[in-house]
């Protein structure tokens, strides 16, 4: 193999058909690439006599001390595009950051956007924490560019068998059970389930099994006939109900899958002449500070925010630092309100 001029890793990677970052970690010796890749890489370097420069190398591994916070935008009834739920946790993170001497780089995204790319080599800052909901198959991929370009990052979301990378979330099954328990104690049985109950929001979907699963136990089980896709906004939840209630399948209770998506469909319900919680039981998902102020107030399911934030920055530093870190999935709780019979 011929090489005009100095040999680069960009050579090298050329040669081995994989990309350069890869080809930089197998040269500093990085247990992310593997054995058969690495022989290769380094059997091409030394037939080109390629040479590592150390003083680049150590200028690359040098930290910053920040990490960024990247935040995808959703879809919300103000100009914030920031779902309520995660308000409480950006505080969390903010605090854990500086208990943890970094600083913290807060960066709004759109899930279009090729933020992957953005953050790979710019030295920006040492890691990502990344939130916000969205279509997980859709980026899905660039998790695995990230985890490929050895970006350390740590997301808020569903914790996955096979997800790239690591991930902080809720326990969405038992969530999930804990809202069926409780329609079951109330004895209702017809639950409607209003949220993307699939494989594109896997939070949502695991909190309809964990209330199905809940109902099978008791002998029933949830009708997919009274679910409806929804994402979590009032706007969405709103429109989810009307549609749920042109089926003119009976009900006797709501389990929304967001706060959000819950104070919509009671708006629809209500407009349609439904009591709640006499006709319609509702239970929704996050325990967001506008549950407590709904009408009625909401009867949901909590998430530990400020745990989470805790979690998502410590998980990250062990990463950055090179330590070992594995996903983890949070407790969750029923705060009952109003929206339900007491």
């Amino acid at each position: 193999m011929t090489i005009r001029g100095k040999a680069t890793s960009l050579d090298i990677a050329h040669l081995a058909g994989v990309s350069q970052p890869t080809v930089s970690r197998a040269l500093r010796g990085s247990p992310m690439v593997n054995e058969e890749t690495r022989k290769r890489i380094l059997a091409i370097a030394e037939q080109l006599n390629y040479k590592v420069d150390k003083n680049a190398s150590n200028l690359r591994a040098q930290q910053t001390g920040t990490l960024a916070l990247l935040l995808f935008e959703d879809p919300t009834s103000d100009e914030s595009h920031i779902n309520p739920f995660f308000l409480p946790m950006l505080g969390s993170i903010t605090r854990a950051c500086a208990q943890h001497g970094k600083d913290l780089l807060i960066s709004f995204q759109q899930l279009s956007n090729d933020w992957h790319a953005d953050y790979a080599d710019s030295h920006k800052a040492d890691g990502l924490i990344l939130l916000g909901y969205g279509d997980y198959l859709a980026y899905e991929g660039k998790l695995s560019t990230l985890l490929a370009q050895g970006t350390p990052f740590v997301r808020w979301g569903a914790v996955l068998a096979d997800q790239p990378g690591l991930s902080i979330g809720c326990d969405n099954v038992g969530g999930g059970r804990l809202a069926g328990t409780h329609f079951l104690s109330l004895g209702r049985r017809r639950i409607a389930f209003i949220g993307d109950a699939s494989s594109h929001y896997p939070e949502f979907l695991e909190r309809f099994d964990g209330c199905d699963r809940a109902l099978r136990d008791a002998g029933s089980a949830m009708d997919r006939a009274l679910q409806v896709d929804a994402e979590s906004s009032e706007e969405s939840g709103e429109a989810a109900a009307r549609e749920l209630l042109a089926r003119g399948l009976p009900f006797d209770a709501v389990f929304a899958a967001s706060d959000l998506i819950a104070i919509g469909a009671m708006r629809a319900l209500a407009e349609h002449g439904l009591r709640i919680p006499e006709d319609v039981a509702v239970v929704g998902f996050d325990d967001i500070p506008a549950a407590r102020i709904a009408t009625p107030a909401l009867t949901t399911i909590h998430q530990d925010t400020t745990r989470a934030g805790e979690l998502l920055v410590a998980k990250l530093v062990a990463l950055v630092e090179g330590a070992a870190a594995d996903s983890e999935r949070l407790p969750t709780s029923l705060v009952v309100r109003r929206s339900t019979p007491g």
